[in-house]
């Protein structure tokens, strides 16, 4: 059997990096410039809090980003021709049935519903000592209301006219305000839920039960025929931006608190794992 012929040197080989990238492969290297850079220089404590806000900044960036281009799209009408095909397929599918159902789940993205959980979460975790936390949710949701609001007027976009509403209406259609409220108040309630649980499985059955309620809330509000598909998904996204920027500020917070106030940062952090858990399962959970 003839020897395979020994490979050539590695320095004779051409350098990946050197090698064509298409226009996307700017953006990756561009990240993977700036983690890097984060890699060399961020040993301090202050430091580490600056990424963090740094974070919490280009996740606002690219969500509010993503939700213009959805916003332009709209304005030019780019997106009118695909909102109603979907509205006239929602129309052929109204069940009274389905529409008792949706009725029910927009519901728990009204003002009112968000509102209470908010107040009880809130309240909750203020008696707790997890003052940080209820803070957090708050101001969350006070400016994911403001912010829906000016978007509301700076857009004024009529609501969808492709058949009968199926619940009262008032404000005009983009972005959605239940989509983006939902998304804010149920991705917030479950991290900070998640943030004290030990147990993983724990952790991310809250999570996934929190986007499958937007999801169905989002779903709701087009079935209902009170908004587009657009106004929605343009709702989730802001709402995701804001909610990202909000969390990345909180532990930007928390970094700060454990040096100005580290007795009150430790009722903030999630509870050691069961008895019996091995240190190597621990690091794991966390």
């Amino acid at each position: 059997m003839p020897t395979p012929p020994d490979p050539p040197p590695l320095d004779t080989l051409p350098d990946r990096r050197a090698r064509p990238r298409g226009r996307v492969h700017f953006f990756w290297d561009l990240l993977f410039s700036v983690l890097r850079l984060i890699g060399r220089h961020a040993r301090g404590f202050y430091a580490t809090v600056g990424i963090f806000l740094v974070l919490g900044g280009v996740v606002a960036v690219a969500g509010t980003w993503a939700f213009t281009e959805v916003a332009g799209q709209v304005r030019e009408g780019e997106t009118q021709l695909f909102d109603d095909y979907v509205m006239r397929r929602v129309a052929a599918l109204q069940r009274p049935e389905v529409e008792r159902a949706a009725l029910e789940i927009t519901f728990l993205g009204t003002g009112l519903v968000v509102m209470t959980i908010v107040a009880i979460s809130s309240l909750f975790l203020y008696l707790t000592r997890h003052r940080y936390s209820a803070a957090l949710l708050l101001f969350a949701t006070a400016g994911s209301i403001v912010l829906n609001n000016l978007l509301k007027a700076g857009f004024d976009r009529p609501r969808p006219q492709i058949f009968q509403w199926g619940t009262h209406v008032i404000s005009s259609s983009f972005p959605s305000g239940h989509a983006m409220s939902a998304t804010v108040v149920y991705t917030m309630v479950a991290l900070l839920a998640a943030r004290l649980e030990a147990k993983r499985v724990v952790r991310w059955c809250v999570i996934v039960a929190a986007l499958v309620l937007i999801v169905l809330i989002g779903a709701s509000r087009v079935y209902l025929g009170v908004h587009y598909p657009s106004d929605v998904f343009a709702g989730v996204l802001m709402g995701f931006a804001w909610a990202g920027f909000c969390l990345a500020m909180f532990e930007a917070v928390t970094l700060l608190g454990r040096r100005t106030a580290p007795r009150e940062l430790a009722k903030q952090e999630r509870p050691a794992p069961e008895a019996g858990t091995s240190g190597k399962r621990a690091a794991h959970e966390g």
